[in-house]
C-alpha cells in the first residue's frame, strides 16, 4: 500500500476551504455562524463558531464518509497501523460500545477483565453479550487491580470455548498492560476476536520505548482516546479495526448510537491531532516519558510516597508498565488518594486526574511542562509535612472479586426496588455503584452485594469520593431485584 503522506489535514482544508466560500446558511445550526448568539461568540470564539457547522457535500458527513472525512480516516488508519479508523464524536465509550456490539449478539459471551470502565459492562447491557470475567491480578501492598495473567485467560477459553471475543485493558488507568500479544494469538487459536480498550493508550503508537499498541499486537478492535493523550478536543475518539472485522459492518454499528450531527469542531480536531501525532508524535511522546520519569524520582525522594514504574513488572499481571503514567500511591503518609486529591485542588489549585482508595494519578501529557510538575511535586511535599498521619486502619482493598448471579442486561431491566444500602447485603444488585474518575463499577447489575462491597462504598464516600451510577444521587439507596 503507498504510504500516505501525513502531512495532509482533509478535513482541516476542507473547513477552510468552506470559509473562505462566504456562504449565506439557510441550514442548521441555528446560531448561523455566531450571529445569532453573542454571549457564545465572545466566551468561544468567532473562529471557533465559523466552523460549528452542518454536514453537507464539501465537508462529507460522518454516518458515511466519501470525501474529506474517509480521506481523513484513511490517514489515521495509516498513521495508527490500522486497516481502517473510524472518528468518533461520542466518546471514547461509544468506540468501547460499538467494539462488544459488533463482536457479539444477544446470548453470546465475552472473556473480560473485571476491572473494565463502565462502557464496557454498558455494551452488556445494550446487546445482551454475556461476560466471562476474568479476575484481574491485585498489588495487595499498593491497593490497585492489575491486568489478566495468560493462564487466566486460557483457563477462561477452556471453560468457555464457544466465546466470541476478548476484552483487554491496553492499559489500565493505572498504567499496567496484559501481555495483550500472546492474548491475542491465543484467543485467534481459538477463533476469537481480540478488543482492547486503549483510552489511555493513545501514545502507544507513536513510541518505540513504551508498551506495544493493539493493533502492533494484532487485535482485531481497538477503541482509543485521542483527547485523553493525543490532545485532541474532549469527546473526540477513534475506533481502529484490523483485518479480520468487516468495515461496513462495524460502521453500521457505530450509527446505530453515533448522533448523525457529528460537531466538525471535534472532527477536524482528530484530523489535526492525528497530524501532529504522526509527524511529530515520537519525539513528543519521548518528552512526555522523560518528564514522568523526572517527577516519579522526585516524588520518591520525598519519602511516604511511592511513584511506582517498571520494577513492578512480573512478566504476568504486570506484563509491561506505561512509563508516561504518574501513579502515586499515597498511604504510607496516612492519606487516602482521594483525600490528596482534594487537597491538591482546594489548597494548590493543582487538578490531577482522580485520587482512589490508595493512589493518585496525574496525567501527564502533551500539554504538560516540566515547570508544572515541579509545582506538583513542590505541593505534595508540603501536603505530607502539613497533613501526614498514622496510616493505621487505612482501607487498601481496590479490586473485589465480584459474585455475578445475573447477566448484566437481564438485571438490568428486571423488577427492582429501592433498598436502603445498610439493608441491602446480600440482595443482588439492578444498577451500577462507582467511584468516578475511574467509572470502575464497585457494583454492576447482576452483581451480589456483599459485605466487602457496603464497606468499600461507605469508606470511599467518608473519604470524599463521588459516587455515581444509582437512581439515588445521595446514594443512600441501592436498587435491587425484587425477591419472591
Amino acid at each position: 500500500m503507498e504510504r500516505l503522506s501525513q502531512e495532509r489535514a482533509p478535513i482541516l482544508e476542507a473547513l477552510n476551504r468552506y470559509k473562505a466560500m462566504r456562504v449565506v446558511p439557510f441550514d442548521v445550526p441555528g446560531h448561523k455562524r455566531g450571529k445569532g448568539n453573542r454571549e457564545l461568540v465572545d466566551f468561544l470564539g468567532e473562529k471557533c463558531m465559523t466552523v460549528d457547522v452542518n454536514s453537507m457535500k464539501p465537508l462529507d458527513n460522518l454516518c458515511h464518509p466519501v470525501s474529506v472525512i474517509k480521506e481523513a480516516e484513511e490517514l489515521a488508519a495509516d498513521a495508527f497501523g490500522a486497516r481502517h479508523a473510524f472518528f468518533m464524536v461520542n466518546g471514547t465509550t461509544s468506540a468501547v460500545q460499538s467494539m462488544v456490539m459488533a463482536a457479539c449478539k444477544k446470548g453470546e459471551k465475552i472473556i473480560m477483565p473485571r476491572n473494565v470502565h463502565r462502557s464496557a459492562i454498558n455494551a452488556l447491557i445494550l446487546s445482551g453479550a454475556i461476560p466471562v470475567y476474568v479476575n484481574p491480578g491485585v498489588n495487595k501492598d499498593l491497593g490497585i487491580s492489575l491486568g489478566m495473567s495468560l493462564r487466566d485467560v486460557e483457563q477462561a477459553i477452556s471453560d468457555n470455548p464457544d466465546a466470541k471475543a476478548i476484552l483487554v485493558n491496553n492499559p489500565t488507568y493505572y498504567g499496567i498492560c496484559s501481555h495483550l500479544k500472546a492474548i491475542t494469538e491465543l484467543a485467534h487459536r481459538h477463533h476469537m476476536l481480540v478488543l482492547a480498550d486503549e483510552a489511555h493508550g493513545t501514545h502507544f503508537y507513536f513510541g518505540d520505548h513504551l508498551p506495544p499498541s493493539a493493533m502492533a499486537a494484532g487485535a482485531d478492535m481497538a477503541a482509543v482516546s485521542m483527547h485523553k493523550s493525543g490532545g485532541s478536543l474532549t469527546q473526540s475518539s477513534l475506533l481502529l479495526i484490523n483485518h479480520s472485522v468487516s468495515e461496513g459492518y462495524v460502521r453500521q454499528i457505530i450509527n446505530l448510537t453515533q448522533t448523525t450531527s457529528g460537531s466538525y469542531l471535534l472532527i477536524s480536531s482528530l484530523d489535526i491531532s492525528r497530524r501532529n501525532l504522526a509527524l511529530r508524535g515520537r519525539e513528543i511522546f519521548r518528552k512526555v516519558s522523560e518528564m514522568a520519569e523526572y517527577a516519579r524520582k522526585e516524588i520518591n525522594h520525598i519519602g511516604g510516597y511511592y511513584a511506582y514504574s517498571r520494577e513492578l513488572i512480573n512478566g504476568n499481571t504486570i506484563y509491561d508498565f506505561d512509563v508516561t503514567k504518574l501513579s502515586v500511591h499515597t498511604l504510607d503518609i496516612g492519606l487516602a488518594g482521594i483525600e490528596v486529591y482534594d487537597i491538591l485542588r482546594d489548597e494548590y489549585d493543582i487538578q490531577i486526574e482522580f485520587g482512589d482508595i490508595g493512589n493518585i494519578l496525574a496525567y501527564i501529557s502533551i500539554g504538560d511542562r516540566r515547570l508544572d510538575l515541579e509545582r506538583l511535586v513542590s505541593a505534595l511535599s508540603e501536603i505530607k509535612r502539613c497533613y501526614a498521619k498514622d496510616k493505621t486502619g487505612m482501607l487498601s482493598q481496590e479490586y473485589i472479586k465480584p459474585q455475578v448471579v445475573l447477566p448484566p442486561q437481564e438485571a438490568f431491566y428486571a423488577e427492582s426496588e429501592p433498598v436502603p444500602i445498610d439493608d441491602s447485603k446480600g440482595r443482588i444488585c439492578s444498577e451500577f455503584v462507582m467511584c468516578y474518575p475511574p467509572g470502575i463499577p464497585v457494583l454492576a447489575p447482576g452483581e451480589r452485594i456483599t459485605a466487602d462491597v457496603l464497606e468499600y462504598i461507605h469508606y470511599a464516600r467518608d473519604k470524599g469520593c463521588f459516587l455515581t451510577g444509582t437512581q439515588d444521587t445521595m446514594v443512600n439507596r441501592i436498587r435491587a431485584l425484587k425477591e419472591g
